[in-house]
């Protein structure tokens, strides 16, 4: 019973494992209920903030000009080509009006999903860098209001969607009138999308799905620029966003959302 800290173990030294800290022991995994709730009432949140934002016309075609001069300037607007290239070939431009349209938003979902059942552990603080990132891109559109390519009178690029009559975004068309066509900086589009492949992709150790984690924000990438909704410096501005949305949770839990415990903390039952 007395002192052994001055002893060592016999035979061979036997790994130990770390102890759980309070910033990486288990999370218990939020209710159900409350998850649907909260995320729901988060996107309809964002969307209107993101709508109420006023929309400055002048201002947004002002920064958008600043933006196309400095692309320029770096050798990088590349744009008006990739607009127009992709417009040529009706089946991929109609496929990509869709493509932004629809899944950023069904993807940003269902990655959501395979958290919550196959990541509990590190489910809240994915989520949470996904609203502080979300939450900042709001601040972007309030302090810079930046018009979209395609609304650029003297750009001459093409409205994809009006072009092809498909239904791919709220700000063109009959819908332009329900969305801010002027909250262009910084791309969700490219935030959401490098959340869900960087999720997957530290998450996971199946190759195929590592591979597709890989290519959906490229994909993404390409998609915004063909369509003429955003320029190359718009995504800069996500990934910046993102950035700021892993410190966020970086802070509050003690580590990134991949390097936590992935099992749930369950209450001891009687």
């Amino acid at each position: 019973m007395g002192d052994t800290s001055g002893t060592r173990p016999e035979g061979p030294a036997k790994a130990l494992p770390h102890p759980v800290t309070e910033t990486t022991a288990p999370r218990r995994r939020p209710p159900l209920w409350f998850e649907v709730l909260l995320i729901g009432v988060g996107y309809w949140t964002y969307a209107l903030i993101r709508n109420a934002v006023p929309e400055q016309r002048a201002a947004a075609l002002r920064n958008a000009g600043q933006i196309w001069r400095a692309e320029h300037r770096l050798g990088i607007a590349v744009e008006h080509t990739i607009n127009h290239a992709a417009d040529s070939a009706t089946w991929l431009i109609v496929g990509m009006n869709y493509y932004y349209a629809t899944l950023h938003f069904a993807a940003t979902v269902g990655v959501l999903v395979w958290l919550y059942r196959s990541h509990p552990g590190r489910y809240a603080a994915a989520r949470l860098t996904l609203f502080a990132t979300t939450a900042v891109a709001l601040l972007g559109y309030y302090l810079y209001p930046l018009a979209p390519p395609r609304l650029m009178p003297t750009g001459h690029f093409i409205d994809t969607v009006q072009t092809h009559h498909t239904w791919g975004s709220m700000a063109s068309g009959d819908l332009k009138h329900m969305s801010n066509p002027y909250a262009a900086m910084p791309s969700m589009h490219i935030g959401w999308s490098l959340w869900c492949g960087l999720t997957i992709f530290t998450l996971t150790t199946i190759p195929w799905a590592r591979l597709l984690a890989a290519l959906y924000p490229a994909a993404t990438l390409i998609v915004i620029i063909a369509t003429a909704n955003h320029f190359w410096l718009d995504a800069v501005g996500g990934a910046a966003c993102l950035a700021f949305g892993l410190t966020v949770a970086r802070t509050c839990y003690g580590a990134l959302p991949h390097a936590l415990p992935r099992a749930a903390w369950q209450p001891a039952r009687a």
